[in-house]
């Protein structure tokens, strides 16, 4: 018998999980939520990535393998081999997405005030873009290339925390210096980019 909580369970507990359900009460769906909910399905791919599982039948192997401790881990759904992947096809991804911006900005307030390397009174970004690879065949409308698929990740980052305040997913063609042209600057900061971002007629 378990004695005391998880330290999966005990993460989660940080959890605003009001929060979550006005996300989830924000983008209405029809895939039903009684046998596998929002938050089991938020549960089980957080668990995924504190783990380092690597697809969605290793999630639902690991999680299966351990089917007396998933109440104790907050999970109250059944880990079918298709639910997971059923639930992340038909749920309105920005429920996930307006849930992990309200967790940056409570983190970015949690590290405001600690200190940095260079004493600066203003913040400081750091902005990149990754290339994120995926397979043609399982992603025909990304194509990148002939033969291979592909989306770019562009985030800036607050260095207070390496925390991302910015991030933008976009087709693998788009050259990371358009992201100037959706990104917001805010007077008085400081901006780090490689010479990926050079654009003089920009600035």
């Amino acid at each position: 018998m378990h004695e005391g909580k998880l330290v999966f369970a005990q993460l989660m507990e940080h959890l605003p999980l009001r929060t979550f359900h006005q996300c989830v009460a924000r983008y209405s769906g029809r895939y039903p939520t009684l046998k596998f909910s929002h938050l089991d399905q938020f549960l089980c791919m957080a668990f995924a990535q504190l783990t380092y599982r690597e697809s969605l039948r290793d999630i639902e192997t690991c999680l299966r393998a351990h089917q007396a401790k998933l109440y104790h881990l907050g999970i109250r759904g059944n880990i079918a081999k298709s639910m997971p992947a059923d639930a992340n096809e038909q749920r309105d991804c920005r429920i996930y997405m307006d849930f992990a911006m309200s967790l940056i900005q409570t983190a970015r307030k949690l590290y405001a005030s600690d200190s940095f390397a260079v004493e600066l009174e203003q913040t400081v970004y750091a902005l990149d873009t990754t290339t994120i690879d995926l397979c043609l065949s399982v992603f025909p409308w990304a194509r990148f290339r002939s033969s291979k698929a592909a989306v770019k990740m562009h985030t800036l980052f607050d260095l207070c925390g390496n925390i991302p305040s910015f991030i933008h997913i976009s087709d693998g063609k788009m050259h990371a210096v358009n992201v100037l042209d959706i990104l917001i600057p805010e007077s008085g900061c400081f901006y780090i980019m490689d010479q990926g971002f050079s654009d003089f007629a920009r600035s």
